[in-house]
C-alpha cells in the first residue's frame, strides 16, 4: 500500500529527481522548509525506502554504448521456478538494464546497450542465448530515443 505523502515530501521528491546532489539547504529553499526539517523529511524518505538510492545518470553514448535494443523473449515453461530462474541469470549481465516479466506472448522485455550492433551479436550468442529454458528472443533495435526520463510523476 502506498504511504502518504504530505506537499513537502511530493516536492521533496520531484525537486531530488531533477537534482539528487542539492545541498538540503538549497532543497529546503526550494520547498518551503528550513534545512533541519527538510533534512528530517528526506532522512525519513530514506529510512522508509521510498528514496531507494542517489545516483549519477550516465550519457550512455558519450561512453560509447550507441545500441539499444529491446529483447523479447519466450521460454520454453511458464512456471513460476522456470521464470525466477531466468530472471536470475540474466542478474549479472550489466548490458541488461531493465527487465521485465510480461503477460502475453512473451515471458520477459529486456532493455539491453552494447557499444554496436556487432557488440550486441557478441552479446547475444555468448550469454543470452545460452540460458536454459529459451524457446525465442525476439530484438529490436532502438533507431532512436525521443523521451527519457528518470523521474516519476509524483501525485
Amino acid at each position: 500500500m502506498p504511504q502518504t505523502l504530505d506537499l513537502f515530501e511530493r516536492k521533496i521528491l520531484q525537486v531530488l529527481q531533477e537534482d539528487a546532489s542539492m545541498p538540503t539547504a538549497r532543497l529546503g529553499e526550494m520547498v518551503g522548509l528550513s534545512s533541519s526539517p527538510c533534512w528530517r523529511r528526506v532522512d525519513r524518505l530514506e529510512k522508509d525506502g521510498i528514496i531507494t538510492r542517489r545516483v549519477a545518470l550516465v550519457d550512455r553514448q558519450k561512453v560509447g554504448l550507441n545500441a539499444h535494443i529491446f529483447a523479447q523473449v519466450k521460454l520454453n515453461a511458464h512456471g513460476r521456478a522456470n521464470l525466477d530462474e531466468f530472471a536470475a541469470a540474466i542478474q549479472s549481465f550489466p548490458e541488461v538494464l531493465e527487465a521485465y516479466v510480461l503477460m502475453g506472448v512473451f515471458d520477459f522485455m529486456l532493455r539491453i546497450v552494447a557499444a554496436d550492433i556487432d557488440a550486441y551479436e557478441r552479446f547475444f550468442f555468448s550469454k543470452l542465448s545460452k540460458l536454459p529454458g529459451i524457446q525465442e528472443i525476439n530484438s529490436t533495435v532502438a533507431l532512436s530515443q525521443v523521451k527519457a526520463t528518470t523521474a516519476l510523476p509524483i501525485p
